[in-house]
């Protein structure tokens, strides 16, 4: 038998010197998922002095060697959270991160806004990954109806998984289909009738591989590199979508890198759209486009910042 504390102690000393940040918390997080535990009752076992027996313990120092080897955690636990919710994850799909529930949160407060008026907001979620932002308007807003789409079939498996799991019956209506030519082919009844488009596309140049290994060697590349030179071919895609699927004065949210703020206005900068401007995420970056439709009625201000220079 293996005291539960010393387990926890010896998982966070290999993870601090492997140089995984926030060793405490995905020690505890590893161990809780190894015993099947919340991490709240791990931490309650460990004061009590719990003991654990050898098969645990070797499970826990499996799960690990392999986040040493910056296999993602939420690889590991399965599961990633996102605003409350709770998603399945895994190889094959992106894992959310907490700028994207910035991204999230914008567009959960204009379906919320359209909702208000007493209609039923219609949102569609283009490169929609497990259905992460998908399922937060859904929950979020329950009168809300919901697209997504998701051009990768292992992907689009995850989200299956987590509208079955979490979303609400008949609210999130998943379709496979690529974002570039989708107002024509795989969405084509939503042409004009959405009150907002939300995307998280990829977005990175080419020559831009990512630093953290977590990102570069487990996300697909399909939801990382955009295509272009400049990263932009799919949000442009996204921005030509949007612009046939909204209804006059609709809001479209589209997460991007944190300098490419000015080309992504420039891209809803044309014919039939009425502002545009730049949210920040929560350490301050410029995250999201956010533009919306030109339309006979004021619909309100565009969240975020104004064009500058």
């Amino acid at each position: 038998m293996t005291g539960l504390r010393e387990l926890v102690d010896a998982a966070r000393g290999d993870l601090a010197a492997a140089g995984i940040a926030g060793a405490r918390a995905e020690a505890e997080l590893l161990a809780a998922h190894a015993l099947g535990l919340g991490r709240g009752e791990l931490t309650a076992a460990a004061l009590r002095g719990a003991d654990v027996d050898g098969a645990t313990a070797a499970a826990v120092t499996d799960l690990v060697a392999r986040r040493c080897s910056r296999v993602p955690l939420q690889h590991l636990t399965g599961r990633a959270p996102f605003r409350g919710l709770d998603l399945a994850v895994g190889p094959g799909v992106f894992v959310p991160r907490p700028e994207t529930e910035v991204v999230a949160g914008i567009a959960v407060a204009e379906a919320a806004r359209v909702a208000a008026t007493g209609a039923e907001p219609l949102v569609a979620d283009l490169c929609a990954g497990s259905a992460a932002i998908a399922l937060a308007v859904a929950t979020e807003v329950p009168e809300a109806r919901v697209l997504a789409v998701e051009v990768d079939p292992d992907a689009l498996a995850w989200a299956r998984r987590n509208v079955e799991e979490l979303g609400p019956a008949g609210r999130v209506d998943l379709r496979l289909g690529d974002v570039i030519g989708c107002a024509t082919r795989v969405a084509v009844d939503w042409v004009g009738h959405a009150d907002v488009v939300v995307a998280n596309p990829p977005y990175i140049p080419p020559d831009a591989v990512p630093r953290d290994a977590e990102v570069r060697d487990h996300d697909p590349a399909i939801a990382l590199y955009g295509g272009g030179e400049d990263g932009l071919a799919v949000p442009a895609a996204v921005v030509a979508a949007a612009a046939e699927l909204l209804r006059p004065c609709g809001l479209l949210v589209m997460e991007h890198a944190e300098d490419q703020g000015p080309a992504t206005r420039r891209l809803a900068g044309g014919d039939g759209w009425a502002e545009a401007g730049t949210a920040r995420d929560l350490t301050g970056r410029p995250r999201a486009l956010v533009a919306r439709r030109a339309g006979a009625d004021d619909q309100g201000a565009i969240p975020g910042d104004r064009p500058r220079g």
